[in-house]
């Protein structure tokens, strides 16, 4: 009798709701590391969608005052900053075999595991190959821009950010989708994807991070830090605000250690396999070291220089020592401005 019991449970069809139950086939840490994952990047996509606001906020109030469009001269190249950031964050949800696992969500379209790794090379070649380079790109702008001349175009900023992720982003989709030194690796180190089937039998593909993809993002971390810490040094020369000085060192510590870590992370992702608990822990951390840089980045390049703006009233700081050095006085002061002379 309860043979026949068993039997006829086995046959029986899948409740509509067993995805609630479905957690059990998901081992507790791997669960744990999606799941922060996931409250960081709302946490994330929260202070960006307040970043938009302050921006657009100030772009409107800047219509009707003159004196705040020295201020909101920056609002596009701000608006593109979030805007990567964001698009980093949301494609950081497509490598969370947590919201991939097609038996997890039956009212959901099954995604095949062909589809699912095609969304992981989708996810390597733009998170290396464009919106994390893009969005450091746009802070080497913003912080360049401010000892230049009053008249340089604006526009120009972002088609330079187009043109600088051009040849890494070319590099990523040669070596994620075709491959051409397949043969010289093991599978596991050329492919941005690999299989798992956990103890129920459930097949799932676990994006990884190909090695050649790591490569070719280390080489632009190096060379950007380089140009980063001399941009900020020179920016350095001209700032006699203290406040201010603080800042830009804050944020080029940042962004130096966020790389660092995220290097770091890469070199050591290569000793596990993906599913291996230690290879999470790995991935947490170079993720949590690049969510806090971008964090920053928005905190000190657009909430806090437009909420001084609005506070002072429109207006800006003479940070240079004498006018003759450059035709721009308040540059700086209108990206990471700081109203006290």
């Amino acid at each position: 009798m309860r043979k026949l019991l068993r039997l006829l449970s086995s046959l029986s069809p899948p409740s509509p709701y067993s995805f609630l139950h479905s957690r059990s086939s998901v081992p507790a840490p791997k669960f744990v590391f999606d799941l922060v994952t996931l409250l960081v990047i709302a946490g994330f996509l929260l202070l960006s969608l307040v970043a938009f606001a302050f921006i657009f906020n100030l772009h409107l109030r800047s219509r009707r005052a003159h004196y705040l469009r020295n201020f909101s001269s920056f609002w596009t190249i701000r608006s593109l900053l979030v805007s990567l950031a964001s698009l980093w964050a949301v494609n950081e949800i497509l490598r969370l075999p947590f919201v991939r696992r097609k038996h997890s969500y039956p009212f959901l379209p099954s995604i095949s595991l062909q589809q699912q790794a095609s969304l992981c090379k989708l996810h390597v070649v733009l998170s290396l190959g464009f919106l994390e380079p893009g969005f450091l790109i746009t802070v080497f702008l913003l912080v360049n821009v401010s000892i230049q001349k009053r008249n340089s175009r604006r526009a120009w900023s972002l088609i330079s950010v187009l043109i600088l992720c051009c040849p890494i982003i070319f590099l990523q989709i040669l070596f994620v989708y075709f491959s051409p030194v397949e043969a010289q690796l093991t599978r596991f180190r050329h492919r941005s994807s690999v299989l798992w089937t956990d103890q129920y039998g459930n097949k799932t593909m676990l994006c990884i991070y190909p090695v050649f993809s790591c490569v070719i993002f280390g080489v632009f971390a190096f060379a950007y830090s380089v140009a980063f810490l001399l941009s900020c040094w020179r920016v350095m020369r001209f700032v006699i605000n203290k406040r201010i000085g603080n800042r830009i060192n804050l944020l080029a510590i940042t962004v130096i250690v966020a790389l660092t870590a995220q290097i770091l992370c890469f070199s050591l992702s290569c000793r596990w396999m993906p599913e291996d608990v230690a290879y999470g822990v790995v991935v947490l951390v170079m993720f949590l070291s690049v969510v806090w840089c971008m964090a920053v980045g928005e905190v000190l390049l657009v909430l806090t220089p437009i909420r001084d703006s609005l506070a002072a009233g429109g207006d800006c700081c003479q940070w240079l020592p004498t006018a003759g050095r450059r035709e721009e006085t308040g540059a700086w002061s209108a990206i990471m401005m700081n109203s006290e002379p």
